[in-house]
């Protein structure tokens, strides 16, 4: 066993390129070995701006000699009536270099065939690992790439050196016009000279002596650590932003935070323009005292030691000074015109040119929809406040602050709301009708701008999906899955309780003639069909697979019943009698289901249920069929379960006794309708047909 060092030297990459880039290379070269039979044991990582890094150990130094056995033609194709061997057998023998003889006959399922037990030496890691490698720098997926000189081959940055040690060899490599060596580079400025790698183990240490921390954790807690620090020197707490952690940790080699400031006079600002100047353009992190208010101080992130701060701090401050003065500008400008005058600048922002919708269109869609939603879900009395946060929602789209920070969508709304003298009530509306942002956002806290934010999630969907602008595998340019779950987790946070079809169809309804009937259709099953995709693993994490996919069939038209059931029958499925009662509802399940199609509509007739055993499995469905349906409305369905129970013994006894298909019509479709009837008790919960009863 032996350990592999590869590394790429590139000129500074973006930061959101590492982390992906470093995917792409781990996940290729896994891959790729794998194929080859090169068999290592752990992998380590390191990136930096500069380079991109997999040290790999105990990679395997000859994969072992392996015997296969290829197939050939059938046997009846491969040989005469007289057993002579025709073409295929004869070339088949030739592709092996083997003679006909040697083959063997080897029956499948399929029928005979000849087959060939073929030898394969194994080769050396040091033949293999070079097409590996190669394959390693070529399938990376940047979002950007680029050419330099007159090479023909694109990277995310042009590159400067690449290593690659297999021990203390090194692997032929080459990249457009870098060839493999053993020189890495350590930090531009604190340590420009070349460096030798002996061997793979040396990597870390010597990059770490020439003020380089390749490894992605570390540098990260160390840029945390120090971020505390200079916090502790300002008497103020940072800021929490994992991802400008994330995106500074990329940013440097070595990271060196100071501590600067900035006039206090802009503190009037509100708080999230300030901490967004300082995060987009410069990369600022921002700090809040005790209470949580902003202080006029900010901590800027060097990639080397400073050595005169009070030098680099004039830099960072002038540099911010400007940005915050041009947020003022936008504050104060955007303020002399009021919120509500906007609106109508709205239907000159296309939101959607397929749909020809403005933005001003979608307001009047999701203001309708939000007080349909409000309606349903017994917030009557907040209409009023609905319909003036929705027709304002969108407004600040067209303020200057939000045209030069997209982020601050929302907010700005909220400020200008309270600035023209809208109600309290209002403004937060406007402002939490975009919650949550993202996936570790908070969700909306009252339920004006939840409703708002529901409806405007919803008239997205239902409106792109109807024009077949529905997310692929690879691309969701829209965000329609984190609109659909963003849906979801609002109505449970909120407890609101209405049909999911309903609003479907009202969105879709609203697009009047911009859609067409067809069109409707189609994006009324394929949206219904995209919420219950998302609730599969959503709520499936953790739980059996089939239990959710059980309750999802069943339906999911009211979100937190459905949760409720999911709940419920979860726990249910550890009682050690389940398998049992899963086996015979699930058999009921399947005969209704293939023979209900055949029976003339019609109820139960009592007075055919000849046999002993279903006229008790009739009194017994009579006796529980209320309780059950009561609980159901009540939304006790683990009780609904209990009560659905003491069925199963009749149910089996039925099963036992009589002949469900009789040759007598008229029974048979009686006893179908008695096995429907059980099957309706249940089918509230979840479709037992889907249920692994052995699991």
């Amino acid at each position: 066993m032996v350990d592999l060092l590869f590394e790429i030297g590139t000129e500074e990459l973006p930061a959101r390129f590492v982390i992906p880039a470093l995917d792409d290379i781990e996940r290729v070269f896994t891959s790729e070995c794998a194929a080859r039979g090169l068999t290592h044991a752990a992998i380590r990582r390191f990136g930096t701006p500069r380079r991109l890094a997999l040290l790999v150990s105990d990679v395997l130094e000859r994969t072992p000699d392996l015997v296969k056995t290829l197939q050939g033609p059938p046997v009846k194709a491969a040989f005469d009536e007289h057993g002579a061997p025709k073409v295929p057998a004869l070339k088949f023998a030739e592709s092996v270099k083997l003679t006909v003889e040697q083959l063997t006959r080897t029956a499948t399922p399929k029928g005979e065939y000849l087959t060939a037990q073929v030898a394969e030496k194994g080769r050396e890691a040091r033949e293999l690992l070079p097409e590996v490698l190669d394959a390693c720098v070529r399938k990376i997926n940047f979002a950007k790439s680029m050419r330099w000189g007159d090479v023909e081959q694109s990277f995310g940055r042009p590159l400067h050196w690449i290593v690659a040690l297999l021990g203390r060899e090194v692997l032929p490599v080459r990249f457009s016009d870098v060839t493999s060596g053993r020189t890495t580079r350590g930090h531009r400025f604190l340590a420009p000279a070349a460096i030798e790698i002996d061997e793979p183990s040396q990597y870390e240490r010597a990059l770490e002596r020439a003020h380089v921390i390749a490894d992605i954790d570390k540098r990260r807690a160390l840029l945390v650590e120090r971020l505390a620090e200079r916090a502790r020197e300002a008497q103020g707490k940072l800021i929490e932003d994992p991802e400008l952690v994330e995106q500074v940790t990329n940013l440097v080699e070595l990271p060196n935070p100071v501590l600067g400031s900035f006039e206090a006079r802009h503190l009037d600002l509100p708080p999230e323009v300030l901490i967004q100047e300082m995060k987009s353009h410069q990369r600022y992190f921002s700090l809040a005292d005790a209470a949580g208010k902003l202080l006029p101080r900010f901590i800027a992130v060097s990639n080397t030691p400073v050595k005169d701060v009070a030098l680099s701090l004039k830099g960072y401050e002038r540099v911010l000074r400007a940005r915050l003065t041009d947020g003022r500008f936008f504050f104060d400008e955007d303020r002399r015109t009021r919120l509500a005058s906007r609106v109508e600048k709205l239907k000159r922002v296309t939101w959607q040119a397929k749909l020809n919708s403005s933005y001003f269109d979608k307001v009047e869609r999701f203001k309708v929809l939000a007080g349909w939603l409000g309606q349903q879900t017994g917030h009557q009395a907040l209409g009023p406040t609905i319909e003036r946060a929705a027709q304002l929602s969108k407004a600040d789209l067209v303020t200057g602050m939000v045209g030069e920070f997209p982020e601050l969508q929302g907010v700005m709304g909220r400020e200008y709301a309270l600035h023209d003298g809208e109600s309290a009530e209002v403004a937060l509306a406007i402002f939490e009708h975009y919650l949550p942002r993202g996936a570790n956002d908070a969700l909306p806290t009252h339920d004006a701008g939840a409703l708002i934010g529901l409806a405007d999630r919803l008239d997205t969907l239902c409106g792109l999906f109807a024009i077949g602008e529905k997310p692929t595998g690879a691309k969701d340019q829209f965000g329609l899955r984190r609109a659909a779950i963003a849906f979801v987790n609002i109505v449970l946070a909120r407890g609101y309780r209405f049909s999911l079809a309903a609003a479907v169809r009202e969105s879709l309804a609203s697009y009047g003639d911009k859609l067409s009937a067809e069109q409707r259709k189609n994006g009324d099953a394929q949206v219904l069909e995209f919420f219950r995709d998302r609730l599969r693993p959503l709520w499936g994490d953790g739980k059996r697979t089939d239990v959710v996919e059980a309750v999802l069939a069943a339906g999911c038209d009211d979100l937190v019943a459905t949760r409720m059931r999911i709940d419920a029958l979860v726990q249910y499925v550890e009682r050690p009698d389940f398998a049992a009662l899963a086996a015979t509802f699930k058999r009921v399940a399947n005969i209704v289901e293939k023979q209900a199609k055949d029976v003339v509509r019609g109820a139960l007739d009592p007075s055919r249920l000849s046999d002993a055993a279903e006229r008790e499995l009739h009194a017994q469905l009579t006796t529980v069929s209320d309780a059950v349906h009561a609980a159901m409305r009540a939304d006790r369905y683990s009780d609904a379960m209990a009560k659905v129970v003491p069925l199963r013994p009749f149910v089996d006894r039925f099963f036992e006794s009589v002949m469900v298909m009789a040759e007598d019509r008229a029974l048979r479709e009686n006893r179908v309708r008695l096995l429907m009837e059980i099957a309706a008790l249940f089918a509230g919960i979840a479709d037992f047909s889907k249920i692994q009863s052995e699991a």
